[in-house]
């Protein structure tokens, strides 16, 4: 490889870390907002602790991916072998870790959307209709979702609420708007005339379905893209690291 080419590999990988180190620090705040944020989705599955885990998976992902931008950046400006050659297995192991957890998921899809429906139903079980956070998550589903329950309607049967007024109160946020008219509450419980209520048929679980399959070329495109970018770096880190011969560790600042 020519010196240009070597100096030109040297700052796009410089480049390419940079914007690896962004990207860790994007997960790893967005780890942390799904964790301690108290409107967002997470606080609906707040009992989970499959779900907890998996924030602190996200905020530990994040970390490791700053962790692994700055040691590929000091690696490449001051063309450091080892650290190179450590930022290359690392990519790899990181590679090799996507392809691991997407295959679980794929697999093990049909266990993971019965523990959903396990954590929805106690939360659909214990709901008072009092507006709290975690009432408001799971009412904002709903209603932009248009759905009701997770696999339908019948996950509010063991509401006690609901039991208790002989099944003629019904979640508000579960409305279908196209077969009521006036005003109409979005949150809490609604009166119904008849057992009969006027709610969306279709489970939240069919409609997260459906936009995954309206969308999934944009989320195998974000997957592909992912993929490309880290082998992108392995490639760059390994061949810078087979072409430098010696090392100036004078380069290197001292503190």
């Amino acid at each position: 490889m020519g010196k240009g080419c070597l100096t030109a590999s040297k700052y796009f990988l410089f480049l390419f870390n940079l914007i690896f180190f962004l990207f860790g620090a994007v997960i790893m705040g967005f780890g942390l907002w799904l964790l301690l944020d108290n409107q967002s989705f997470i606080v609906v599955l707040s009992n989970s602790v499959a779900v907890k885990t998996s924030c602190y998976i996200l905020i530990g992902v994040g970390a490791f991916s700053m962790l692994l931008g700055f040691l590929g950046c000091l690696g490449a400006i001051y063309e450091i072998r080892c650290l190179l050659g450590l930022y290359f297995a690392c990519l790899l192991l990181i590679l090799i870790a996507q392809i691991a957890a997407g295959a679980l998921m794929y697999f093990q899809k049909d266990t993971l959307n019965e523990e959903m429906s396990k954590i929805v139903t106690k939360v659909l079980e214990n709901y008072p209709g009092n507006n709290s956070t975690t009432e408001q998550a799971w009412d904002f589903i709903q209603r932009n979702m248009e759905c009701c329950g997770w696999s339908g309607r019948m996950d509010w049967s063991g509401n006690m609420v609901i039991i208790n007024s002989s099944q003629l109160l019904f979640p508000c946020s579960c409305q279908n708007i196209s077969l009521v008219s006036g005003n109409f509450s979005d949150s809490g419980f609604c009166e119904a005339q008849t057992p009969d209520w006027p709610v969306y048929d279709v489970g939240c679980a069919s409609s997260v379905e459906n936009w995954l399959l309206t969308n999934i070329g944009v989320v195998l495109g974000i997957c592909l893209g992912v993929a490309l970018i880290e082998l992108l770096g392995m490639v760059l880190s390994i061949c810078l690291c087979r072409n430098i011969h010696t090392e100036d560790y004078t380069k290197v600042p001292k503190y």
